[in-house]
């Protein structure tokens, strides 16, 4: 009898998302399984990688007219982590992002439309280091949930995009003896997130 409990749990949580997600729905980012990272140049000859610890914000899905969906997040711009305290403070201050004048990178869509290979392009402004600037990002994913093994649906997908760090204002540099500068301007953006019902 116990062995056909997860399988009723996961036919009683579909009942109950599936009228919802056919009207629209309001989703929140999961922290705990969304990361942010980044990746740029360094010294024309390797590139440094990092993360933001915390990424925030809410999703408002049409999954029958994704087009009419729409994105709202925030990243916590003092959890960069490179895997070194040193460069990690130095990007933390006025040179680079400055984090205590502008705590948060935001991001606010503005249009949703279909690419192709099953992708979005999500289309929105981006606010970082005090400057809003539009970007495009790559999307990948489902609007058909999955339901985890408490009986909780669950979103995923994927984000890519690439700014010039200069464009918000971002401009330290170094020059090098051997020509070329120690920090390159494109900054490679990935962000993976998890969303849950608003209000689980």
């Amino acid at each position: 009898m116990t062995r056909h409990r997860p399988r009723r749990r996961l036919a009683l949580a579909l009942l109950l998302v599936l009228p919802a997600l056919a009207r629209g729905s309001d989703w929140t980012i999961d922290p705990a399984h969304t990361s942010a990272g980044f990746a740029v140049r360094h010294m024309m000859v390797s590139t440094v990688r990092g993360t933001f610890g915390t990424v925030r914000g809410r999703v408002t899905l049409d999954p029958n007219d994704l087009t009419k969906s729409s994105v709202d997040a925030s990243i916590d711009a003092a959890t960069i982590d490179t895997r070194n305290e040193k460069r990690d403070a130095h990007l933390r201050s006025a040179d680079f992002l400055d984090v205590e004048r502008y705590p948060t990178i935001g991001f606010r869509s503005t249009r949703v439309t279909p690419a192709a290979g099953g992708h979005w392009r999500v289309e929105g402004d981006l606010t970082l280091h005090g400057v809003t600037r539009p970007v495009v990002l790559d999307v990948e994913g489902s609007p058909t949930p999955t339901v985890d093994a408490l009986g909780k649906p669950r979103l995923g997908g994927s984000a890519s995009t690439k700014i010039s760090r200069k464009d918000f204002g971002v401009v330290w540099n170094k020059a090098l003896e051997t020509g070329g500068v120690a920090v390159g301007d494109e900054v490679a953006i990935t962000i993976d997130v998890e969303l849950v019902p608003a209000g689980d």
